[in-house]
């Protein structure tokens, strides 16, 4: 009942209070410590407020370039400073810095001007060739361009990071005996773990020699950042030694081999329970016989006639009539059949042509020849050497356990004749094979535990972008929860002195003495404990309003 009297008292004396008793009032009535507090609060939070602003306008920062030589960078930071693109410095201003949003449009901006021209020049010094220079300058100015495009030509292999060429171009004279040639020296920088290929190595010679006139592949050097000079074998030629491509001949032919013993030994043992090594000697002599054979025309087929030559000759003496008259001696005489020489040819008796007769009769015969060229082929195997490892047969039980067994001597044997037919073994060639069986070590490896969730990429990267905001709004809770949340609370809060006239005011319960010594319920100790309370706290306010009950007493 007296906590209702006591509200309704307050209330009513709030509203029907002056404006001036107001907000304004109560403020003036918070101490001094949380105006000040109320103060810094609100400073703080202001300055939360631009640092957030200003973090959100700045944005996220890519990279636009980065290994940029000194020229480059200064031309394109010049550069971004006249198209107001803002830029930062990373990587202790070895990279060039642009809001995200805005990378690909700088770098085609900047493209369309030439920039960034790299730390090699081509022949765009053509360009800017000055007036009055002398021949010497024209002719370094052309060497230079010619260099700096070499150089662009090669840093394009995928292998080569860096690359430099020194042409020598020795000045032409009238002398044609006189003139030198040119030659030329290339250094590569390649990147980690890359080689060049021997085909690579004599693309880059044919690119070098076909750029300059009168120049040799025999004349272009070309080296390594290790000073190893890559081009030695191109220019010593084959009869040096085994090349790359005889070595990857022979490594070729090894792991077929190895895969064919693999391939039909791991059905049978298990995967990961054999090891095989096989070692080819690789026979790459070069050897050409020359034969010719004669034969002579002998057996069913016809010869084969190179010349013949015929020839007859007489006394020229007259045929006269002679023998015993009558009709035989009148006939004609029957033709010769006789062979002259090897060939059948008509005779004629001498009694006919009336005087002795003598024929020749010459042939020439071909004579067989046959001529056989005989070229070895290279890359023949020579001798073969293998070495097969299989492991125990490994059981597993019922209850898990594993043991390892050995395999039987029937069963190694087995294994051998497969690799033996597998590798095409032969004892005339002198090949040589083992197969054992041993236990195979096994390590236990530490597993590779997975990426946790806090250490992912995506998770630090939006951390990291979080962090700014979030930071700035921690920041800005603390502050209103400490300093403008209290000052708040002490200016809004009804001041007790009020809540003193209200009950004074109120008709229903007169501040007489008799009636307040009356007083002996919980709820009126507790109400003179609060105001005994205000008077420690504030007696700037209980002195005040002490002050307007004498007033009304007056």
């Amino acid at each position: 009942m007296d906590n209702a009297l006591t509200t309704t008292a307050a209330t009513g004396a709030m509203r029907a209070g002056p404006g001036a008793d107001g907000f304004m009032a109560r403020l003036t009535a918070v101490p001094v410590k949380a105006m000040v507090m109320l103060t810094l609060g609100v400073a703080a939070i202001a300055a939360v407020v631009a640092a957030l602003a200003l973090w959100s306008r700045s944005g996220d920062y890519r990279v636009l370039y980065a290994n940029l030589t000194d020229k480059d960078g200064g031309a394109i930071l010049a550069q971004l400073s006249q198209m107001n693109v803002p830029y930062k410095h990373a990587d202790g201003g070895n990279a060039i810095l642009v809001p995200a949003d805005k990378v690909h449009d700088a770098r085609l901006k900047l493209a369309q001007i030439g920039l960034p021209k790299g730390s090699t020049a081509g022949f765009e010094l053509l360009d800017n060739a000055r007036f009055g220079q002398t021949q010497f300058q024209e002719r370094m100015t052309w060497q230079r361009a010619l260099e700096g495009e070499l150089v662009r030509s090669i840093s394009a292999l995928a292998a080569v990071q860096s690359a430099r060429v020194h042409l020598a171009l020795p000045q032409q004279n009238g002398f044609f005996r006189e003139q030198q040639k040119p030659s030329a020296s290339v250094l590569v920088q390649l990147h980690p773990g890359r080689t060049l290929e021997r085909a690579q190595i004599a693309g880059i010679v044919h690119l070098v020699s076909a750029s300059v006139p009168e120049l040799s592949p025999k004349s272009v050097s070309v080296l390594d950042s290790s000073g190893t000079l890559l081009s030695g074998s191109a220019a010593d030629g084959p009869s040096a030694g085994l090349d790359a491509h005889q070595l990857q001949y022979v490594q070729q032919v090894e792991q077929s081999y190895i895969k064919r013993v693999v391939g039909i030994i791991e059905p049978i043992v298990g995967r990961d329970n054999v090891r095989a090594t096989v070692t080819a000697e690789i026979d790459f002599a070069q050897s050409e016989a020359t034969d010719e054979l004669f034969k002579p025309n002998q057996g069913g087929a016809p010869a084969a006639v190179r010349s013949q030559q015929m020839s007859e000759s007489n006394n020229g003496a007259s045929s006269t009539p002679s023998g015993v008259p009558g009709a035989l001696s009148n006939q004609p005489p029957v033709p010769a059949t006789a062979q002259i020489g090897g060939a059948s040819a008509p005779a004629v008796s001498a009694a006919a042509v009336g005087g002795p007769l003598r024929r020749d009769n010459v042939v020439n015969y071909e004579v067989d020849k046959t001529v056989r060229v005989t070229r070895n082929a290279t890359g023949n195997i020579k001798r073969l050497n293998a070495a097969v490892v299989v492991n125990h047969r490994v059981v597993t039980d019922a209850k898990g356990k594993t043991t390892s067994t050995p395999l039987t001597n029937d069963e190694v044997e087995k294994l051998t004749a497969l690799v033996q037919e597998a590798i095409g073994f032969s004892k005339e060639r002198g090949d040589s094979l083992k197969l054992i069986n041993a236990p195979f070590r096994t390590e236990t490896r530490p597993l590779v535990e997975a990426t946790p969730m806090w250490q992912q990429p995506w998770l630090l990267d939006l951390v990291r972008a979080a962090a700014v905001p979030t930071a700035l709004a921690i920041v800005a809770l603390l502050v209103f929860s400490g300093l403008i949340k209290p000052a708040l609370k002490a200016a809004t809060a009804t001041p007790v002195g009020r809540q003193l006239d209200a009950v004074v005011a109120d008709p229903l319960a007169p501040p007489e003495p008799s009636a307040t010594l009356a007083l002996a319920s919980p709820q009126s100790e507790k109400h003179l404990a609060d105001a005994r309370a205000l008077a420690r706290q504030n007696p700037a306010a209980v002195a005040h309003i002490v002050r307007d009950w004498v007033s009304r007493e007056a």
